[in-house]
């Protein structure tokens, strides 16, 4: 999705789109605890426990989104049938792209592979996107945790979680439009930001032996770090805007790398049996929100000399 997002839209609205994008996975966050607190009511109707009834009502939700997405996906302005476009639409998109310098599809050579792999876009890029991934701490489940252990009902502990969720989703929003307006489309000083917030957090939980205000202050205020989702792929997006196929493989390596070390790192330091103190997860959040805004000031550092060095050839030729 974040591949053909990129796809569409100039510099100045794709951070906007990108993060409204990003923004429905808090609110499907949020509708998630609120779908969770009312088919616990459902246990043992027709025979389901209210977990089945959970993974049923899934079922009728996903479903017609996968089969909407088979009609309703564009794929890229130059090879788009879309029913919904006419050929003046696709037309003005395809100038749209060509004038912001987004390239177009073209043959992977060897050549263009070996461009790809010892450039730094994709490693530093995919290391900036799991450090995002990996750093927003135990997110809710850590918040319901220590609510459980606070003699929270069920209902509750589903529900008050959501409230991080809606902030999360009014922090990705306002970090776009920031980004676009206030900092003149620099994508680094939201994500910078969100890592100082994260670091905060993380020194406050892992002490743990704080005033309760602090620590509802702390679960809640982790819905700041997940708000720069969107803002790493619209860098991406600009950073790798002069080949179509490094910018599809970046941004798929940034995904895939992203979720492949959540498969195992929560395993070593999320571990049930500490929790919701986590002696381990918290104090390594830290090192992770200090890893994010170091790679923040690389990839500013090494794309703006990137840039300098793409005008004086510009200038040179002519």
């Amino acid at each position: 999705m974040q591949y053909i997002i990129g796809s569409w839209y100039r510099k100045d609205e794709l951070a906007k789109r990108s993060c409204i994008f990003h923004a429905s996975n808090a609110f499907g966050t949020m509708f998630s605890g609120y779908l969770m607190a009312a088919v616990h009511n459902l246990s043992e109707v027709y025979g389901f426990r209210g977990w089945q009834w959970l993974f049923i009502v899934d079922t009728f939700i996903s479903l017609p989104i996968a089969i909407s997405g088979f009609y309703l996906l564009p794929d890229l302005p130059e090879i788009t049938t879309a029913w919904y476009f006419t050929p003046e639409d696709v037309a003005i998109a395809q100038k749209r792209m060509e004038l912001e310098g987004r390239a177009n599809r073209s043959p992977f050579t060897w050549a263009k592979v070996e461009r790809i792999f010892t450039s730094w876009h994709i490693y530093l890029l995919t290391a900036l996107y799991i450090f995002f991934n990996n750093g927003t701490g135990a997110g809710a489940v850590g918040f319901q945790l220590w609510l459980k252990e606070q003699g929270y009902s069920i209902p509750y502990i589903n529900t008050i979680p959501t409230i991080t969720a809606a902030i999360s989703v009014v922090t990705t929003l306002l970090y776009a439009w920031s980004s676009d307006t206030i900092f003149r489309g620099a994508r680094w000083p939201p994500i910078v930001f969100s890592g100082f917030i994260n670091i905060f957090i993380n020194i406050c939980l892992t002490v743990w032996n704080i005033p309760d205000g602090l620590k509802w202050a702390c679960f809640l205020m982790h819905g700041f770090g997940g708000g720069i989702s969107g803002l790493l792929f619209a860098w991406a997006h600009e950073i790798c805007a002069g080949d179509n196929e490094e910018r599809a493989l970046v941004t798929a390596s940034m995904n895939e790398f992203a979720y492949v070390i959540q498969a195992w790192l929560p395993l070593l330091i999320w571990q049930q049996v500490e929790a919701p103190s986590y002696p381990k997860g918290y104090p390594t959040m830290i090192g992770v929100a200090v890893a994010l805004i170091a790679t923040s000031f690389i990839i500013r550092h090494l794309h703006h000399k990137e840039r300098r060095r793409n005008v004086i050839s510009v200038v040179a030729v002519e």
